[in-house]
């Protein structure tokens, strides 16, 4: 059997309850359940006990034909012990465990009475099954294992589902029409297919999974073709553990199906009943990702280059390396990720998006497989694929679905072994409407009264990855009109914009952002933009540009407004000319939105507003994260902004030509009517558009 990649999740072991191993040794008891079934004239109350011991040798059991026996007053027949009759148990000392099929595929297990219990307590609600967090993974466990033994149309009457007369119905129409009963329950709009999905969970015993929920692991479902699984209808969806693999479908009394995947494969099957519409959506997905990536985007390298890229996603059918790092990639663009993490760990690679800012695990990649994956991403990247001792950097263009995407590669070497982080820039999801941006009135009229300006310097500062550049953006959709020369140089383009002349830098060839910069001046602009300013001579060109004439919007890399005078000025630019020339400053983070659909109404002490830095003295009506199918359990979807814009007045020069310290600007900036960051984030808490426990993640509690 081959080692292939695992989920990285919920822990599959407890939620299936595949975490007991029978013991080596000891004594071990049958335990026969009994009641009034099997005895018409025993009554429950003359039952004196409802368990019954009876020592058994275990290696004459297994070695026995034990054929159906069902005893007086019993609820119970015996089978062989790969059946795992729900009824019979096996106990070891005296503590449970749950027996395992020998085959660990579908048969029903044994558990526990207690077990039982608590699964029926875990609810008809979504989030019977949960994973290791206590949170809803996607799964809901039967209220039994093992088949029941019943008609469908009977269980899902019991389930409350539908009505006695609506089946009653369904049964007279499916003779006439010569189809089944539930059948007739859904073309009459009786039933749902997720509601028939449950119902034939609970009639085998089996597991329901929610795959609007449930993190399907890519590495799982590859093993499978898409012919096969539309075949079937059928997809694998995780490894239940390394030797058995979670197969989720929609009949589950296909024995032909399970039979073909387990020799396919060479795993055992563990069946979960998923709805037959979520299984077909599945196979799509998945159809379509395996074609979406491999055509390179139309970039500014040589046309060469993009056909390598091409000829190297042909062999793709003979590489399963290139279909899982393929996948891995359109998967992170489908779920809007900025960046896929890939982290050795010793034993795996361990893949992350990130989205909407947090980290999340995705899955994980096995240490045989690693360096293919690693080295793929660097032939995709033009990287030296020999060089692995030293960081190396890249970019790929490619056409995902459609939509051009560019991958910032960069490798690092690391004590576990080589990792790499790709930045995903979609162009297709820039947001370029300063009206979506989430800033406030006063402080868009203060900034967008300095991007109107004939000359001066604007500046956005803020960390990686904060949205500078999508507000420049914004910024100079604002003034693109057909009389004004917009130049940019950018590293790279994010964003093709109508009107512009953008200059990508390269770094090859010696086109670097001061030199690009250099070159823009004397091409008669009226606006230049500048991607970000890294060195001291882009910050003395940029400067010289906005006090001749031009207005130049550009970013930084500081934590808040008034702090980038004080780095322009550590960066070697004269006080003197970082007055004359800067007009306005942006300071701007990221904040995840609730979701709409499941955020909650709470009361904020005023103990917890102080311990996040606010003076505050009774506490807020708020919001704050739950978590549904919508959002992926997360509690946010999407993200908006955090602004502070400093106008730069003449107190403020005053404060520049003194070299005084940015606490010092930030008080007379304050007194002046800018907002502070960590206020306006605030005033969004109490809009409901954001939480305080979001607030305090991205600016802290300072």
């Amino acid at each position: 059997m081959s080692e292939l990649p695992q989920q990285a999740g919920p822990d599959l072991h407890a939620i299936f309850g595949m975490d007991a191993a029978s013991p080596a040794s000891g004594e071990r008891l049958l335990s026969v359940e009994r009641g009034a079934r099997g005895d018409p004239s025993i009554s429950g109350g003359a039952l004196p006990a409802a368990d019954m011991r009876i020592e058994i040798d275990p290696h004459e059991l297994s070695g026995a034909d034990v054929g159906l026996d069902p005893l007086p007053g019993a609820d119970v027949e015996f089978e062989t012990i790969a059946g795992a009759d729900p009824y019979i148990e096996m106990e070891s000392g005296g503590g449970r465990e749950p027996m395992l099929p020998a085959n660990g595929s579908v048969g029903g297990q044994g558990s526990s009475t207690a077990e039982r219990a608590e699964e029926k307590a875990a609810g008809d609600v979504p989030g019977g099954g949960t994973g290791s967090g206590g949170d809803y993974s996607g799964i809901t466990k039967p209220s039994r294992r093992g088949s029941s033994q019943r008609f469908l149309t009977d269980v899902i009457v019991d389930m409350g589902l539908a009505s006695r007369k609506q089946v009653d119905d369904a049964l007279e129409s499916s003779r006439i029409s010569g189809t089944t009963p539930e059948r007739a329950l859904l073309d009459n709009g009786v039933l749902s297919q997720d509601a028939l999905a449950r119902a034939l969970a609970e009639r085998y015993g089996l597991d329901h999974l929610d795959l609007g929920v449930f993190t399907v692991d890519m590495s799982a479902a590859n093993l499978v073709s898409t012919t096969i699984a539309k075949r079937y209808q059928t997809v694998p969806v995780a490894f239940a553990d390394k030797r058995t693999l979670l197969v989720a479908m929609a009949d589950p009394s296909n024995v032909l199906a399970v039979d073909d995947i387990a020799i396919m494969t060479g795993y055992e099957i563990r069946v979960a009943v998923a709805p037959a519409d979520d299984i077909t959506n599945l196979i799509s997905r998945l159809d379509r990702l395996e074609d979406v990536v491999g055509e390179a985007a139309d970039i500014t390298e040589d046309t060469e280059e993009g056909a390598e890229v091409v000829a190297l996603h042909e062999t793709s059918e003979d590489a399963p390396v290139i279909k899982l790092v393929n996948q891995i990639v359109a998967q992170a663009v489908e779920r809007g990720a900025s960046d896929i993490h890939l982290a050795p760990d010793g034993r795996e690679l361990r893949v992350r998006f990130r989205i909407d800012g947090v980290l999340h695990d995705v899955t994980t990649v096995q240490r045989r497989m690693a360096a293919g994956v690693i080295s793929r991403i660097k032939i995709m990247a033009e990287l030296n694929i020999a060089e692995k001792r030293l960081p190396q950097d890249g970019r790929v263009g490619l056409k995902i679905d459609g939509r051009h995407v560019d991958l910032r590669v960069v490798t690092l070497p690391s004590v576990h072994g080589e990792g790499a982080v790709m930045r995903v820039l979609d162009k297709a999801a820039v947001v370029v409407d300063l009206d979506k941006l989430g800033m406030a009135d006063p402080e868009r009229e203060r900034f967008e009264r300095a991007c109107r300006e004939t000359h001066g310097a604007v500046l956005v500062t803020g960390p990686t990855g904060s949205g500078k550049s999508t507000t420049l953006y914004a910024a100079l959709q604002l003034v693109n009109t057909p009389e004004k020369n917009i130049i940019t140089v950018e590293d790279p383009v994010e964003y093709e914009m109508a009107g512009l002349t953008q200059v990508q830098v390269s770094a090859k060839v010696g086109l670097t952002f001061a030199a690009g910069l250099r070159s823009m001046v004397r091409a008669d602009p009226d606006i230049i933009m500048v991607g970000e300013i890294r060195d001291r001579e882009t910050a003395q060109i940029a400067v010289e540009s906005a006090l001749t004439g031009h207005l130049v919007l550009s970013t930084l890399h500081t934590n808040d407004a008034p702090s980038a005078i004080s780095r322009l000025i550590e960066m070697g630019i004269e006080p003197f000319l970082v007055a004359s020339a800067l007009d306005c400053v942006v300071a701007q983070r990221l904040a995840r939105m609730l979701c709409p659909s499941c955020k909650r109404r709470t009361i904020i002490p005023a103990k917890v507003l102080q311990d996040a830095g606010y003076r505050a003295r009774m506490e807020l009506e708020a919001y704050e994260p739950v978590g549904c199918r919508r959002c992926g359990g997360s509690g946010y979807r999407g993200r908006l902004g955090l602004y502070e814009v400093m106008k730069v007045t003449p107190e403020i020069q005053a404060l520049s030509l003194e070299r005084k310290p940015a606490e010092m600007i930030r008080e007379v900036a304050v007194s002046q009517g800018m907002t502070r960051m960590r206020d306006d984030g605030l005033q969004k808490v109490r809009q409901g558009r954001t939480s305080m426990a979001e607030i305090a993640r991205v600016i802290g509690t300072d």
